[in-house]
């Protein structure tokens, strides 16, 4: 097993209360002995979330990619070549003795690793690799016990700290395959869908540096355009985190008006667009949700203004009152 696949995960974490409700979930549901299994489109945090997890359960985590080119050998081990091993022993000048020793040599895969030292594996898009090569896992989740076939032991124990979370991408997504129903009924799905608005602000501020404000109007600006688009482009947090990098480390004003801004925009939020035409249908969308916000902080600064001279004209008619009493 390569070193560099275990790992202790990253403290540092943005927290709200819908993240921690999904914490919270996982949690529940791993320590009762069941895999998860967190299910959702690009940019929906899962992988995130899967190593924060494992870093609140304290221990390393296996992290395992999935690829319609991983085999079986790659996640329980294989055969590494041999060693040798040759004893000379001189009984006098005349007399020399050999024993020579050949063994062959054993690597464990990932998944025998975990489950070994009582890991936390972590298998990321584990429906980009073929099915009859994850069906090694089934007697993993269920029996508690992995198969060896080429070692002495044919049958090796799961360790009871043994944990595994699951991400996947909806089946539409390109070089996804389906999940095996026998798998899927071993493991607790939770669907995630994009995050709320409080949980995309404070990400945003967190990854960007950009203050609460600043988010918020990238933020509002792509749930404009999901809304817009009806579907047909789903930026997620990773748009507004793009953008608000972007205009974070040039300092590049966040206003509709500034053309800078708007081609931005275009770019980063076109990338969820690539049919011909693309780059025209972006345009009219986000021009669209740029002006409907812009509209919206312009009625928002007047409803203000109207409240501020509202309170103003309250004011002098408590102090003439007061005057007239007198």
């Amino acid at each position: 097993m390569d070193p560099e696949h275990i790992f202790k995960t990253e403290t540092k974490f943005v927290e709200t209360a819908y993240i921690k409700n999904i914490l919270n979930r996982i949690i529940l549901y791993l320590q009762a002995g069941f895999p998860v299994h967190l299910s959702g489109p690009a940019g929906t945090g899962k992988t995130t979330l899967a190593l924060h997890v494992a870093d609140f359960l304290n221990q390393p985590a296996v992290l395992i990619f999935g690829s319609d080119k991983l085999e079986i050998p790659d996640l329980i081990g294989g055969e590494i070549g041999y060693k040798r091993k040759l004893i000379v022993d001189k009984y006098n000048r005349r007399v020399e003795k050999r024993e020579e020793h050949v063994q062959q040599q054993w690597s464990d895969g990932r998944v025998v690793t975990a489950c070994k030292n009582g890991y936390t594996l972590i298998y990321d898009e584990y429906t980009r690799s073929r099915p009859e090569v994850n069906n090694i896992l089934l007697p993993v989740l269920e029996e508690k016990i992995i198969e060896i076939p080429e070692q002495s032991e044919t049958f090796l124990k799961v360790h009871p700290d043994f944990k595994a979370i699951f991400t996947s991408n909806p089946v539409e997504y390109a070089g996804v395959y389906k999940s095996q129903d026998a798998l899927l009924d071993r493991m607790i799905t939770i669907n995630l869908e994009n995050f709320d608005r409080e949980t995309e602000v404070s990400i945003t501020v967190a990854k960007t540096g950009l203050s609460w404000e600043e988010a918020e109007k990238i933020v509002d600006l792509i749930a404009a355009v999901r809304n817009l688009a009806q579907g047909k482009m789903r930026p997620t947090i990773r748009g507004s985190i793009m953008i608000g990098r972007v205009v974070k480390q040039n300092t590049i004003p966040i206003d509709p008006a500034d053309q800078t801004f708007r081609e931005i925009c275009y770019d980063i939020i076109g990338m969820e667009f690539s049919e011909w035409g693309a780059n025209m249908q972006t345009r009219i969308i986000v021009n669209e949700a740029l002006s409907t916000k812009d509209s919206k902080e312009q009625k928002n600064n007047e409803d203000s203004l109207k409240s501020e001279d509202f309170t103003k004209f309250g004011y002098g008619l408590e102090q003439k009152s007061k005057i007239r009493k007198e």
